[in-house]
């Protein structure tokens, strides 16, 4: 009898933890899910900026984004853009860094000795664009990802202010403001996200290969959240999701000939009504999430919750299960 009461107790105590369990959230305007909805967006806000535009972009090759960047710096709008130079980041961007520099754009290279992953973009000081996808044309119609817009001033003044000290090659540090996620340092944002679960979790990411959030999705089945998990087949990820499988979760695959999961997201007590999502830059990786220069945004607003739930839940209906463990 006393090991029961103690067993009850200590649920109780679990289900209390996770209840007070809270995370900051912040308010977005609108989502983009890829690639159904394209990249017009990206053009349209480029070519109505009045007075700036700050990006911030791991990979670059989209010559129609660099040629509205470079008429809006040729119009006398202040354009700045850091471009990634580290991880073969140079050879990926120089075409795009030489194109932009010579049409009078403000582009830097990002330090060498650190990778920046970062996908986002501020417009006039009043609109934020943070997502999961590089401007890789060749990617556009083949890759899952997802972009949102962050109109609350302080978050859009705190990605400016750490996008110009990256700008002026400062220390990587960060402004936080309501549900951004930085990295370096991002680590403990994502794992609380995945405890604060009840029900549910939805998840797709390009890598699965960071300790914290493997236990913490390993713990959140155990628990008895019913987590779903979806990435593109890579044999690279065959022992942590074979790991993850044999605990309770619920791993789908998807092959070459189908869509490519790129997306960063989690979605938390995901229903129709409500819930948390996670959409940002970073892989589940220790270089992603201690390393890197990355951003994301947690939300609970209903329609980026509604996009990611229900694009999350068509890929793993079509997705494979892994092989079994021999």
């Amino acid at each position: 009898m006393l090991a029961a009461v103690l067993v009850i107790t200590l649920m109780m105590q679990v289900t209390n933890a996770l209840a007070s369990a809270t995370v900051r959230t912040s308010t977005v305007s609108t989502i983009w899910t890829e690639p159904a909805s394209g990249y017009g967006f990206v053009l349209a806000a480029i070519n109505h900026a009045r007075t700036s535009v700050e990006l911030s972009m791991y990979e670059l090759s989209d010559t129609a984004i660099e040629h509205a960047l470079i008429d809006r710096a040729q119009r006398g709008v202040s354009v700045k853009v850091i471009l990634n130079a580290d991880y073969e980041g140079k050879s990926e961007n120089e075409a795009a860094y030489d194109a932009l520099r010579a049409g009078s754009v403000h582009v830097v290279w990002a330090p060498d000795n650190q990778i920046f992953h970062a996908k986002y973009m501020v417009v006039d000081d009043d609109t934020a664009y943070i997502g999961t996808g590089n401007f890789v044309p060749h990617d556009y119609s083949s890759t899952r990802d997802f972009w949102v817009a962050d109109t609350q001033p302080s978050d859009v003044s705190a990605i400016t202010a750490t996008f110009n000290s990256d700008f002026a090659g400062g220390e990587t540090t960060y402004q936080a403001s309501g549900g951004l996620v930085w990295s370096p340092g991002s680590t403990n944002a994502l794992v609380d996200l995945i405890s604060l679960a009840r029900q549910s979790l939805l998840i797709e990411n390009e890598e699965m290969d960071s300790s914290p959030v493997e236990k913490a999705l390993i713990a959140a089945a155990r628990r008895g959240v019913d987590v779903s998990i979806v990435m593109t087949k890579d044999a690279e990820w065959t022992v942590a999701l074979g790991q993850l499988a044999a605990s309770g979760v619920h791993v789908r695959l998807l092959g070459a000939s189908q869509i490519y999961i790129h997306a960063k997201v989690i979605c938390a007590d995901c229903t129709p009504d409500a819930g948390t999502v996670f959409i940002g830059s970073e892989n589940f990786s220790t270089s992603s999430l201690d390393y890197n220069r990355e951003l994301g945004i947690i939300t609970s607003t209903r329609g980026a919750v509604q996009a990611v739930r229900t694009t999350v839940d068509v890929d793993f209906a079509i997705g494979a299960s892994p092989a079994p463990r021999k």
